[in-house]
């Protein structure tokens, strides 16, 4: 049996986007879903960085590239947004990678372009 980690921080998380989808609908760009997103985890005092500049590392190594996620909530939940009208196999990969570049374990990969609801997965390294 496997246990889900962090399971009050990401409820949380998810009633959030829940609640942003019940607002906004589907339809607008990412920025639109990114900054009603904000609103409702400030309202709901859930606390996150917003694009948190994160520093890369390559065999222990120091990289000059970045990586900037949407969120991280809790100091150690990544949130990466999409409005696409699919979630994919890259979206997904993309969260694997940032997730193991990062050292965090679990990623909330959401989408707001799905219609009628917002789509989710929870991806843990």
């Amino acid at each position: 049996m496997h246990r889900i980690i962090f399971p009050e921080e990401s409820y949380k998380i998810m009633g959030a986007c829940f609640t942003v989808y019940t607002e906004q609908g589907s339809g607008f760009l990412e920025a639109v879903y990114q900054e009603s997103l904000e609103i409702e985890l400030r309202d709901q005092g859930v606390p996150f960085t917003s694009h948190p500049c994160l520093a890369l590392t390559y065999k222990g190594r120091p990289l000059h590239q970045t990586y900037t996620p949407d969120l991280v909530c809790f100091g150690r939940i990544l949130v990466e947004l999409k409005a696409v009208s699919a979630l994919t196999d890259e979206h997904r990969a993309q969260v694997h990678n940032y997730l193991r570049a990062t050292r965090l374990h679990l990623g909330l990969l959401i989408n707001f372009g799905h219609a009628p609801k917002v789509q989710y997965e929870r991806i843990v390294r």
